[in-house]
């Protein structure tokens, strides 16, 4: 059912840091990505929430820490779903 959300996660990622190399984890985190700024933080979310078909609040996106968090929020609310 969602195993496939780490994966669309990092391609998105690939996509949106425009480094098709940089490797997602569940522990990764915007220290690890180079040119994880503000304003990519911004356009990655914008652009999960888009892969996904979600919307996030602000007090869910500030709550991330690690890739894994996003995962685990996107797994809940996939699971709310179906």
């Amino acid at each position: 059912m969602t195993d496939d959300v780490l994966p669309r996660v990092a391609a998105v990622a690939r996509t949106v840091f425009r480094d098709p190399h940089v490797h997602i984890t569940r522990s990764t985190t915007a220290d690890d990505v180079s040119g994880w700024d503000s304003l990519a933080h911004v356009a990655f979310i914008a652009a999960v929430e888009l892969e996904f078909g979600l919307r996030f609040s602000i007090a869910e996106v500030a709550g991330l820490d690690t890739i894994g968090d996003l995962v685990d929020l996107i797994e809940s609310r996939i699971g709310k779903r179906e």
